[in-house]
C-alpha cells in the first residue's frame, strides 16, 4: 500500500462533510461527492461554515483556510471522486445493501492499492468486505459527530483485512489529530454497543415517565461527568440512524437490551429525526 495523499469522502451528509473537512484542513487533497446532487451545495456551505468558525475562534489561521480550501474540491460524479483516491471513506446511510453496492462499484474506479473504508458505526466489515475481490483492503473508520470535535476514530478491523491497512488507517486517523482505537469486527464494535445501551434506556425512562429529558441528560451529564446527556446525543447522532443501529444489534445479537423502545419508533415515523430535522427530543433552531 501507498501512503495516503488524496482521499475521496462518498456521501456529503453531516458526517461525510465533517470528514472532508478534517482532511482537508490536515493536509490531504480531498474530493467530495454524493449521488444526492442537492446535497452537494449544502455541504459546500457547511464547510464554508465551519471553517469561518475555525478562523473566528483562532483554531484556524486565515492561510491555512485557504490552503485547504484550494485542497479540498466537490464533484456530482463518483467516479470522478474516488479515481485517483488512495483512501476512499464511505459515509452514507447505514444500509448494508448500499454500502455492499457502492463498494463494489469503487473497485471498477479505484487502485489496487486503494484503502476502502466505511464510516459504519454498527454493520459487519466482513460482510461489506465480502462484496469486494479484495477484501483484504477493507476497514471500518468510524468517526463521531460533530467531526471536528470529537476525538476518536474506531477502527474496525475485518476477518480479512490485512495488517498494512490497519497501520495506515491508525496513522491518518492520528494525522487528524484523533485517537484511534482497533476494534475486532463484532455487532456493535466497542462504541456502538456501550452507547446504544445508554441511550436506549434514557429512551424507555422518557417513555415510562421517570423523568423530563432535560433531567435525564443533566444526571449523566453532572452525575456522571458525561459531556453531553444520551438523548441530546441521540438527536445529534439521528433517531433514524439511532434506530437502524438499534435493530441491527438487536437482531444480531438477540438481546432484548437492543428492542428499540416504540417511542423512538413512533418519532421516526413522524420524522421527527433530531438536529437535522428540527426535532427529535428536543426542539433545534439551526436544523441541518
Amino acid at each position: 500500500m501507498a501512503e495516503i495523499h488524496r482521499v475521496a469522502v462518498v456521501g456529503a451528509g453531516t458526517m461525510g462533510h465533517g470528514i472532508a473537512y478534517v482532511a482537508a484542513l490536515s493536509g490531504y487533497s480531498v474530493a467530495l461527492t454524493d449521488a444526492q446532487q442537492e446535497a452537494l451545495p449544502r455541504a459546500e456551505a457547511r464547510i464554508a461554515q465551519l471553517f469561518a468558525r475555525g478562523v473566528e475562534r483562532g483554531k484556524v489561521t486565515t492561510a491555512d483556510r485557504d490552503a485547504a480550501m484550494a485542497r479540498l474540491r466537490v464533484s456530482p460524479s463518483m467516479p470522478d471522486a474516488a479515481r485517483d483516491a488512495d483512501l476512499v471513506v464511505e459515509a452514507i446511510a447505514e444500509r448494508l445493501s448500499d454500502k455492499q453496492a457502492l463498494l463494489r462499484e469503487l473497485e471498477h474506479v479505484v487502485s489496487e492499492r486503494t484503502i476502502l473504508a466505511s464510516n459504519t458505526s454498527s454493520l459487519p466489515i466482513a460482510s461489506l468486505g465480502a462484496a469486494t475481490r479484495h477484501p483484504g483492503r477493507v476497514i471500518g473508520m468510524h468517526f463521531f459527530n460533530p467531526v471536528p470535535v470529537m476525538r476518536l476514530v474506531e477502527v474496525v478491523r475485518g476477518p480479512e483485512t490485512t495488517d498494512t491497512v490497519v497501520q495506515q488507517s491508525c496513522a491518518f486517523a492520528q494525522s487528524l489529530g484523533k485517537t484511534p482505537i482497533v476494534v475486532r469486527d463484532s455487532p456493535g464494535f466497542a462504541t456502538s454497543r456501550l452507547g446504544v445501551v445508554l441511550g436506549l434506556e434514557a429512551i424507555r425512562m422518557l417513555e415510562q415517565g421517570v423523568a423530563s429529558a432535560e433531567d435525564i441528560d443533566r444526571a449523566m451529564e453532572l452525575g456522571y461527568n458525561h459531556p453531553m446527556g444520551p438523548l441530546r446525543l441521540t438527536d445529534l447522532v439521528g433517531l433514524d440512524v439511532r434506530l437502524a443501529i438499534a435493530e441491527h444489534l438487536h437482531a444480531t445479537l438477540g438481546d432484548d437490551t437492543y428492542r428499540p423502545p416504540a417511542l423512538l419508533r413512533q418519532l421516526v415515523d413522524a420524522g421527527k429525526l433530531g438536529r437535522k430535522s428540527g426535532e427529535g427530543f428536543y426542539r433545534w433552531e439551526d436544523a441541518r
